[in-house]
């Protein structure tokens, strides 16, 4: 496939490009610093570009397969990155007639039966207060990615670590992973790329964990 991915040069893009890399993909990463993606392969293209402006983004999603979005918040203060991000991918992406998008969201702001009556009514309402503000830009992404008429996938991990890819994890589609409570970044990034394969991910919530 040829792949963009944005948000290249954090945890999970990086582990995005690698494994989209090595198996043979083209990639264009677009990111705000090329500096930082130290990693170089004859299938990789970097763009620096203002993620907030759909125009500049244009070039970098146009004749592409499919997009990913693994841009996420730092820090716990006030934040619009994701949202504002979602937006513009989405106006070039339709502006060029690319139609497949997977993105990166978060399980903890999800409560479901899948989660034990514990984390329902004590772990996550904690969590949720402590990022208040990553967790509202997040869940804007998610209205600003429903509201379009693309054929997008939100995937929602737990806590992330940086453990080795292991290549087993659980998903599970529309609900939360019964008791998943983290997950390697590099098994996220398997399991996006893998996203943009099958048809029973689209225009759906897919939640990932160990």
């Amino acid at each position: 496939m040829r792949l963009t991915v944005f948000g290249a040069s954090g945890g999970t893009g990086t582990q995005v490009v690698r494994q989209a890399c090595a198996g043979g993909h083209e990639v264009t990463a677009v990111v705000r610093d090329p500096a930082r993606l130290t990693f170089e392969a004859p299938e990789l293209r970097i763009v620096q570009a203002d993620v907030r402006d759909p125009a500049v983004l244009g070039p970098a999603v146009a004749g592409r397969d499919a997009v990913i979005s693994a841009i996420g918040p730092r820090g716990r203060g006030p934040t619009t990155v994701c949202a504002d991000s979602a937006r513009a991918i989405v106006a070039a992406m339709q502006q060029q007639g690319i139609r497949r998008l997977a993105v990166v969201s978060n399980s903890g702001m999800h409560i479901d039966d899948q989660d034990g009556w514990f984390v329902r009514s004590a772990v996550k309402p904690l969590v949720g207060r402590v990022f208040r503000h990553a967790y509202a830009d997040m869940g804007r992404m998610e209205e600003v990615v429903r509201a379009t008429d693309l054929d997008w996938t939100i995937v929602c991990p737990p806590r992330l670590t940086d453990a080795g890819h292991t290549g087993r994890y659980r998903t599970a589609i529309n609900q939360n992973v019964a008791g998943g409570r983290l997950i390697p970044r590099a098994d996220l990034a398997e399991e996006l790329l893998r996203c943009l394969t099958e048809d029973r991910t689209v225009r759906a919530s897919v939640s990932v964990a160990r």
